[in-house]
């Protein structure tokens, strides 16, 4: 019994000791695992406050890009506005060339004309030059003709010795050699006073022709000003009467109407809100025409443009007839208005002189312009 209490309490005294090594082992651990766990969780923290700022620091390049984006393509449809513009601008000069041609080409005719003229009357000239050589040719052989006779009468004289020795005959070829010198005299005179008229005559057809080419020219000159004067006053007043209005652009000397404020979609029939602007473009156009002088051969042009979708119907089998269509309309509703038909043109172009390659909404369009014929 004795033995077996000291085996008990021996057994006591081993375990115990070991527990709290156990116990303080166990302890040492868990410090060792929450200093770890500290220094992990103080990483993880600066971790993710770094990753915080990264996230902070895209977001701002994020903006930032998104700021240059949004600049960009403000920039980029500003860009294409100025394209159109300049497309817009472009296709108005390019119609100007075509007038300009037309009015160098009109200058030309007149040109011919007077060119012609004066081909006419400087042949005139040579015909008078030729026949003013073929009188001195005449002029020299009466001339000769006359010294001829000259010389004859003086060897007739010379040949008589006294009066007595004259016979009948050669007292008629004194009269005769008289009456023939007279003639020639009467002849060279006749032919020199035509020779100096047909000089006086060349010399004033020359002047008239030149002056008449300086009066022609300035005269053109001074139309075309005097027809500009009317067409900025016409402008003017066109360009109050239509301010504010979105659809109506004026870009040089002439207006385009947007198709789609005159016309509905593929018809040339005149809506009422696009004959209301008509009738004011014909009222301010009155206005002026009864300024305008008369000899001053003004029209007011009327061009219709289409897109570059196709058309087929009964009525219009192509865009050349849609746009011929609707410019001729347009020209019936402003004769309606008062403006005679010898003052009005219509052409139709098609889709075959566009306004911008992408907006083809800006191609469909009515384009006015006042010119000369």
């Amino acid at each position: 019994m004795a033995a077996i209490s000291r085996r008990r309490s021996g057994a006591a005294d081993y375990t115990w000791p070991g527990y709290v090594d156990a116990l303080t082992t166990l302890l040492m651990v868990m410090i060792f695992l929450i200093s770890v766990f500290s220094v992990a969780q103080f990483t993880l923290s600066n971790a993710v406050s770094n990753r915080d700022s990264a996230i902070d620091a895209l977001n701002r390049q994020v903006g930032t890009l998104a700021d240059q984006l949004s600049f960009q393509k403000r920039s980029a449809e500003a860009l294409q506005r100025d394209v159109d513009n300049l497309t817009l601008q472009l296709g108005q000069l390019r119609a100007e060339r075509d007038r300009l041609t037309n009015d160098v080409a009109a200058q030309r005719q007149a040109n011919a004309a007077l060119q012609q003229s004066a081909k006419a009357a400087e042949d005139k000239n040579l015909d008078l030059q030729k026949e003013s050589e073929r009188q001195k040719l005449e002029m020299t052989r009466l001339a000769a003709a006359l010294a001829a006779a000259n010389d004859e009468k003086g060897k007739l004289f010379s040949d008589l010795s006294d009066e007595q020795k004259l016979s009948a005959e050669q007292k008629a070829n004194i009269v005769r050699l008289a009456a023939e010198l007279a003639s020639v005299k009467d002849e060279l005179a006749r032919l020199n006073a035509a020779l100096d008229a047909a000089d006086a005559k060349a010399k004033d057809q020359q002047a008239q022709i030149v002056d008449l080419g300086q009066k022609l020219n300035r005269a053109l000159a001074s139309k075309v000003e005097e027809l500009a004067r009317y067409r900025s006053e016409f402008f003017g007043k066109l360009r109050e009467a239509l301010a504010g209005q979105r659809d109506v652009q004026i870009v040089g000397d002439r207006f385009v109407f947007q198709s789609e404020v005159l016309f509905p979609s593929g018809s040339a029939q005149l809506q009422p809100g696009g004959e209301k602007q008509l009738a004011s473009v014909a009222q301010r156009l009155l206005e002026i025409s009864a300024k305008i002088p008369k000899d001053i051969p003004w029209v007011l042009q009327v061009d219709g443009h289409t897109d570059k979708k196709p058309i087929n119907t009964t009525a219009f089998p192509s865009n050349w007839e849609l746009s011929a269509a609707r410019a001729i309309a347009v020209v019936k509703f402003l004769n309606k208005q008062g403006i005679p038909f010898d003052h009005l043109v219509a052409a139709g172009y098609g889709e075959f002189q566009p306004l911008s390659a992408t907006d083809t909404a800006r191609n469909r369009r009515i384009e006015l312009k006042l010119t000369n014929r």
